[in-house]
């Protein structure tokens, strides 16, 4: 393991973090870690840190906590996204989703990152749906992401769409994983 590997179980801050400054954090658990590729646990209840930023409150600052279900975020060093797997209240598979966002800046407490807005579902049936698409233009807009930042999410939207194509996925091995079946990965 590097400096900044992290041990299955073990509870770190996913952050938020908009040119430079800390917008929004909250804690996820440490599923699995080999250095290149990491998942982490998102449970319901998770507390929203919000902090004041000049771009204003963070667009969730109305939740004080994550109110969804269970997901197993997964990022992979170096890429434009990360890929969750969202699970139903008994901790059965649901679907998954592609959230593009910068890419990882790890640190022995946790990880930066940014959220872009664009999102693509791919249910288990395999049919895809973009969401937020108008995100992108929207965080331009606002100056919170460059012209050469959409230029670079919608290159790797395409990137994502070659994998799910030739079914070449990275995150493969997180398949089998649930929440009620820690320990399999």
């Amino acid at each position: 393991m590097t400096a900044t590997s992290w041990a299955p179980g073990v509870t770190i801050r996913r952050r938020e973090v908009l040119h430079g400054e800390l917008w929004m954090d909250h804690p996820v658990s440490v599923v699995a870690d080999d250095g290149e590729v990491f998942a982490v646990l998102l449970e319901p209840g998770s507390e929203f840190t919000f902090h004041d930023h000049p771009f204003g409150p963070h667009p969730w600052g109305a939740h004080a906590a994550w109110g969804g279900r269970q997901v197993l975020q997964i990022h992979r060093v170096g890429e434009l996204y990360s890929v969750w797997k969202f699970f139903d209240e008994g901790g059965e598979f649901l679907h998954w989703y592609v959230n593009f966002e910068s890419a990882v800046v790890r640190d022995l407490a946790g990880f930066d990152t940014n959220d872009y807005g664009l999102d693509l579902l791919v249910h288990p049936d395999g049919h895809r749906e973009w969401k937020d698409v108008e995100d992108l233009h929207w965080q331009r807009a606002e100056g919170r992401i460059t012209v050469e930042t959409v230029s670079a999410v919608l290159e790797a939207a395409s990137g994502v769409i070659d994998l799910l194509d030739a079914d070449d996925l990275w995150w493969a091995r997180f398949d089998d994983f649930a929440p009620t079946r820690v320990g399999q990965v």
